[in-house]
């Protein structure tokens, strides 16, 4: 009975998370998975007879079975928002998981291509639709930096060729205009001379079609990615985020200006993007490695 009562719980949240909330299918989607994880380590116990020392156990042995402190972190901050919504909602008296913190992991860096695998990842030859469709994608997503979900949700009016812009609708519904590339806006004006071939339906504003006519999909996307990635000769495997990452590594490297990254990118506190000066040192590191007459190895 308590294991229904929670899934019925769970599904009243996605709803407000859609029509209240406003939240994207793709978010709405990973907070459902990590809810749904809370609700399989609580087997039949009810979500309101969860206290703090549950979720501790519970941190404790997903931390044990490998999961990192970024992977537990966000299943925390899932976890504490459903939770206030209970508060909210449903008269719970507390939230077991307010305060709790995921245990520290290493820092790893973003993986980045190098400028040279960035370019020949998307230098793609072909004239038939599907591939000026990918070369488009692929240029746009280096060009602008975009994020998965921004790029699958971009529409025809949010592209200004004139300006060389677009509008872009980020994380928390939060808008942005960001500078589109020469060879960006040539690849996606190609794309949309033959994009009438795929629609089916007049009024689909989706930039991006898939076979169907109707707007790509995150994972359509991600294969795509990878199978070009082979295609150009690429010895790494490659997923749009590594794309985003290049983009803001290169454009930091080039011009040295993190807050014009952090405009780009979207980012909300500028400490995420002070991570890009970290790849920015690795890359100076190594110029420096292989210039410095005292820096060469015997």
């Amino acid at each position: 009975m308590s294991w229904n009562n929670n899934v019925d719980l769970l599904a009243e949240y996605v709803k407000f998370l859609n029509f209240e909330r406003g939240l994207s299918p793709l978010t709405r989607e990973n907070y459902t998975r990590d809810i749904q994880q809370l609700l399989k380590l609580s087997d039949d116990t009810a979500l309101k007879d969860l206290q703090s020392t549950h979720i501790r156990r519970y941190i404790a042995s997903l931390h044990s079975k490998g999961l990192g402190g970024k992977s537990i972190a966000r299943l925390l901050s899932s976890w504490r928002g459903f939770y206030d919504y209970l508060v909210q909602r449903h008269d719970y008296r507390n939230n077991p998981a307010k305060g709790l913190r995921a245990p520290k992991s290493a820092k790893t860096l973003p993986q980045a291509l190098s400028i040279e695998q960035a370019i020949k990842l998307v230098d793609v030859k072909g004239d038939d639709v599907l591939s000026l469709r990918d070369h488009a994608i692929l240029e746009l997503f280096y060009s602008s930096g975009l994020r998965l979900s921004e790029l699958i949700n971009l529409n025809i009016d949010q592209l200004d060729f004139t300006e060389g812009t677009i509008i872009v609708t980020g994380k928390g519904n939060k808008t942005r205009i960001v500078p589109l590339g020469n060879h960006a806006i040539t690849a996606i004006q190609n794309w949309l001379n033959q994009r009438a071939s795929l629609l089916k339906d007049q009024t689909e504003k989706a930039v991006f079609l898939g076979k169907q006519g109707k707007r790509l999909s995150a994972r359509n996307v991600q294969y795509r990615m990878k199978a070009w990635a082979i295609k150009q000769g690429l010895d790494t495997s490659v997923h749009p985020h590594m794309l985003r990452h290049s983009f803001a590594s290169h454009v930091l490297q080039s011009s040295g200006d993190l807050r014009a990254v952090q405009e780009m990118l979207g980012h909300a506190n500028i400490s995420t993007t002070q991570v890009y000066t970290h790849l920015d040192y690795q890359h100076l590191t190594k110029v420096y490695d292989m210039a410095h007459p005292r820096a060469k190895k015997k």
